[in-house]
């Protein structure tokens, strides 16, 4: 099955998994989603994520989910930048998600980064979600 928008469909098994209280949730592999969890897990976001090869060729990402007090960690995770409407932003112009306690997730030049890491190295690009 093919899928129009692969890194919506992973923050929304991570969204759903949170709401249903699992520990982890599975996704299929690929190198910009693997980037976006490496961001949310330096960020707190997320336990961690593992990639397992499930037979040759075919991988998935196995995401560990985080809750404090039995909470979920993540209380809000959209898509900004959609397939049908692509959302960039220069560093300037790019606002801080609830004052500065969430995060922006970009896909920049140099990389996927975090608003924060973006704006310390001072690039811009697709804004691709924003977490709380």
């Amino acid at each position: 099955m093919s899928l129009s928008d692969p890194l919506g469909d992973m923050l929304t098994r991570i969204r759903n998994g949170q709401r249903a209280h699992m520990t982890s949730v599975d996704s299929p592999a690929s190198k910009l989603r693997a980037s976006v969890l490496e961001v949310l897990k330096r960020e707190g976001y997320i336990r961690g994520y593992f990639q397992e090869e499930l037979r040759p060729g075919i991988a998935q990402l196995r995401i560990e989910l985080k809750y404090h007090e039995g909470e979920p960690v993540i209380k809000t995770i959209n898509r900004v930048s959609k397939p049908g409407r692509r959302v960039y932003s220069k560093i300037k112009d790019l606002p801080r998600v609830y004052n500065g306690l969430g995060i922006s997730i970009l896909s920049t030049p140099r990389g996927v980064m975090s608003d924060n890491e973006a704006r310390a190295a001072n690039v811009g690009g697709e804004v691709l979600c924003r977490v709380f």
